[in-house]
């Protein structure tokens, strides 16, 4: 399992002290917005979509979880808590399974770890204030450019032409993380095409002038560790 960026060795070693785990199935939910939430999820193996449904249908992603990531953290120390978000499995893993209230009662002992998971939600906090930033300064095409550069950052590849997203999305998907519909992200795409700042190939898409998106949305450059995609 990859590290839980962000986090430090304590609350990891305090995160891995699960119940047990469960299989993920591709098209399954590790929980729905809205049911109750009693558990908190470490993603083992696989990907999982966090995000909303929008009242008219169209969905918007929050984040996407791989390896070493914590899911349903928004529920802890809430009375009577429910899920806000989904948590759609888009592809077949694994996941370790840890108790609200266990996992609470250890951090209402320990003000240390506490502090330590309050600082790794607040950083969660901050990638998800740039994304809708970005979304509602510059519209559909800031959402789309700004999900494009933070794809670069978490699955980016240097090649020879700029770099390649390596992660296989449909535009749909794509057009989730925007909250808008997959038509739009398909004009979108083909004017980046136009310009010469992407190419598409087999569903692949290679950014070949990253500061081009970057001058489009105002791009602050902020660190990595903010500026991604999960």
């Amino acid at each position: 399992m990859q590290p839980m960026t962000g986090i430090s060795a304590e609350l990891k070693e305090l995160l891995l002290a699960v119940h047990h785990k469960v299989k993920m199935e591709k098209g399954s939910f590790l929980f729905q917005e809205g049911s109750a939430a009693k558990e908190l999820y470490i993603v083992l193996s696989g990907k999982v979509q966090v995000g909303k449904i929008i009242p008219d249908g169209r969905e918007l992603t929050v984040r996407m979880c791989t390896d070493g990531d914590l899911v349903g953290e928004l529920s802890l120390f809430s009375s009577s808590p429910k899920y806000m978000l989904n948590a759609k499995v888009t592809e077949s893993g694994e996941a370790a399974v840890i108790y609200k209230d266990a996992l609470e009662d250890q951090l209402s002992k320990d003000n240390k770890l506490a502090l330590e998971l309050m600082k790794w939600m607040s950083l969660q906090h901050r990638k998800t204030q740039t994304k809708f930033r970005d979304l509602i300064l510059h519209g559909k095409k800031g959402a789309l450019y700004s999900t494009l550069i933070r794809l670069s950052n978490s699955y980016g590849a240097r090649s020879r032409e700029g770099i390649l997203i390596d992660v296989a999305l449909t535009n749909q998907e794509l057009a989730n993380f925007c909250g808008t519909s997959r038509e739009v992200v398909n004009r979108l795409l083909s004017e980046l095409r136009k310009t010469g700042a992407i190419s598409i190939n087999k569903g692949i898409i290679t950014i070949l002038d990253l500061d081009y998106l970057k001058m489009e949305i105002d791009c602050e450059d902020c660190p990595v560790d903010i500026c991604n995609i999960e």
